[in-house]
């Protein structure tokens, strides 16, 4: 995909362009709303949401990481999501620990789960997302961008207009308090997660 051209395209009213942007990002934009607002429904709005006002603003990108100017676009929709409704998330990590349309490297090398183990990462997935949701908005999204979807700190900075500083206190203070909340849930962690396995 040559996505200079297709940018350029799109700033002069293309909508096919556009939509091969849209094709290209889709399933990034998605996967990081559904791990910062942790429900399906929601995440689709922000995507649909954070696309709409990508097609608006488009002639105002002036160059750089485009996959950055996008995070930033729907990371200020799920901010306002969660201004908007204050919920809490509810769903679990599903698409986090597991999604077809992106498996982890290796994982067709792995060894076959036992369905113990596959309701165990469930039940873990389902803990860190209670995790999740107990972070200030700002640690949450930091947290995701960087340890989740494994942004730098330079393209976590980006997409959050924070600088670079920040965004390492930020990840600090949110790995601090999830693994505060973890230990207080170690009983709901499977057994082979624990701290104390005896």
């Amino acid at each position: 995909m040559d996505e200079k051209a297709f940018i350029f395209a799109a700033q002069k009213g293309d909508l096919a362009a556009f939509n091969q942007l849209v094709r290209a990002y889709q399933t990034l934009v998605y996967r990081t709303a559904y791990r910062v607002l942790g429900e399906g429904a929601s995440a689709e709005d922000a995507t649909q949401d954070a696309f709409i006002s990508a097609y608006k603003h488009i002639r105002e990108y002036r160059g750089g990481s485009f996959k950055a100017w996008l995070l930033r676009i729907v990371t200020n929709a799920c901010y306002d999501q969660l201004r908007v409704k204050q919920r809490r998330p509810s769903a679990s990590l599903d698409a986090m620990l597991i999604d077809p349309d992106n498996p982890a490297p290796g994982a067709d090398r792995a060894a076959p789960e036992s369905p113990q183990e596959f309701a165990e990462r469930q039940e873990l997935g389902e803990t860190i997302q209670r995790g999740l949701a107990t972070l200030p908005p700002d640690q949450r999204v930091t947290l995701v961008l960087a340890d989740i979807d494994g942004f730098s700190y330079d393209e976590v900075a980006a997409a959050t207009g924070a600088n670079v500083g920040t965004v390492k206190s930020r990840l600090s203070r949110a790995r601090s308090a999830l693994r505060d909340f973890l230990m207080t849930q170690e009983e709901l962690l499977p057994s082979r997660y624990r701290l104390n396995n005896g």
